[in-house]
């Protein structure tokens, strides 16, 4: 098991607000991952802390943020508000490669629900390095086909089995990648992974994803 090099409670400037967020670091980490969280979640979230603990015992560092603030998540259409939600994970992603402890690491994104789509978006911007992106039930249909067709970290979409809508909208949103990319389905999971053993599945092949690419980076 890695053993813990920072934890550190962070507040990064985007717009005109601060995102706060936890920041662990193992000692020698292989590369540091984002979370992007999906519509009414936080960085409190059980399941992305689950993910996020598996991720660090497997010496990855992680940052577990909240892209939006208290107030800006009441509002039901401020959560489905992509551009802003990708606007605030570039913000990170600027945070984070100027952090001195960060700034020689590989850089990941897990996004969750609406979080996939900001993930995606954020992938596709230019110059960005990103080295591999995993979705959680995600909604990657929502970053556009534009910018999936740009993307090219490559790409896991972890989709429940009996989410049957979200497993289309995944297909529809893998035939615009580029990108390396894999769609898993998890049986025996609803949209949240909460049966039992579908989350550990979860967290073991983003694990794998982000452990590999990490090591040998896309081209």
């Amino acid at each position: 098991m890695a053993t813990s090099k920072l934890e550190q409670l962070v507040h990064i400037p985007a717009d005109d607000v601060h995102i706060e967020g936890m920041l662990e670091l193992p000692e020698h980490a292989a590369g540091i991952v984002l979370f992007a969280h999906g519509s009414g979640s936080s960085r409190h979230s059980p399941r992305n802390n689950y993910v996020a603990r598996v991720l660090r015992e497997a010496g990855m560092g992680t940052l577990l943020m909240d892209l939006l603030t208290r107030e800006e998540d009441s509002d039901y259409q401020t959560r489905f508000d992509i551009p802003l939600l990708t606007r605030r994970l570039l913000a990170a992603t600027a945070w984070v490669k100027n952090h001195a402890d960060c700034r020689s690491l590989p850089l990941g994104y897990f996004g969750a629900s609406t979080g996939a789509a900001a993930a995606l978006q954020a992938a596709a911007q230019p110059g960005g390095k990103i080295a591999a992106v995993v979705s959680r039930g995600g909604r990657p249909d929502l970053a556009g086909t534009d910018a999936l067709s740009r993307v090219t970290a490559p790409t896991l979409l972890l989709v429940g089995g009996f989410d049957d809508v979200v497993i289309e909208l995944n297909r529809r949103a893998a035939a615009h990648l580029q990108c390396h990319q894999e769609l898993i389905i998890i049986p025996g999971a609803t949209h949240l992974f909460e049966e039992p053993g579908t989350l550990e599945e979860v967290a073991r092949q983003a694990a794998a994803w982000f452990g590999h690419y990490f090591k040998s980076p896309a081209s």
